[in-house]
């Protein structure tokens, strides 16, 4: 004999699901707007393009800073002035070309001479010292950033 179990389970079924929804909606509005720290939060400075020495090919550099709490990686560079960009690692006197950079939680990806760097390839024209270049830069789970490069003297060196 059912005496109103059925409903009693359909009320509990109910109310279940009810409980799931808030929930998520609950876990969201966390994960929403600003949701904290375990995302990357990108931005860029220090850029610049030395003046190249030869009309075809010229080195870019860029300080990469995440004050989120997730790691990112630079997966590529673009700009008007270049068919291709690489990425280079250097270690030693050993230059190797990777496929992206990892932009650490908290901390920096600094391409910088003598280090990690970009390489610029058939460039459409020789930028001179005092041209900007518009450099896209790519990441793995971040928006892209556009930025603006000041074309430096060849012996250009900034100040840390």
């Amino acid at each position: 004999m059912r005496t109103g179990s059925g409903t009693a389970t359909g009320a509990r079924r109910t109310a279940a699901a009810a409980l799931v929804l808030g929930l998520s909606a609950v876990l969201a509005a966390c994960g929403g707007q600003d949701g904290g720290g375990d995302r990357p939060k990108l931005s860029a400075s220090g850029a610049y393009v030395p003046q190249p020495p030869t009309p075809d090919m010229a080195a870019g550099y860029v300080t990469v800073i995440n004050k989120g709490g997730a790691d990112d990686e630079l997966t590529s560079v673009t700009t008007p002035l270049a068919a291709k960009v690489t990425m280079h690692t250097t270690t030693g006197t050993q230059m190797k070309q990777v496929r992206s950079l990892k932009v650490p939680a908290d901390g920096e990806l600094k391409l910088a001479t003598g280090g990690d760097h970009l390489m610029l390839t058939n460039l459409t024209h020789k930028p001179k010292v005092g041209d900007r270049v518009s450099f896209t830069l790519h990441f793995a789970s971040s928006d892209p950033i556009e930025i603006k490069v000041p074309v430096e003297p060849t012996t250009y060196r900034p100040k840390d």
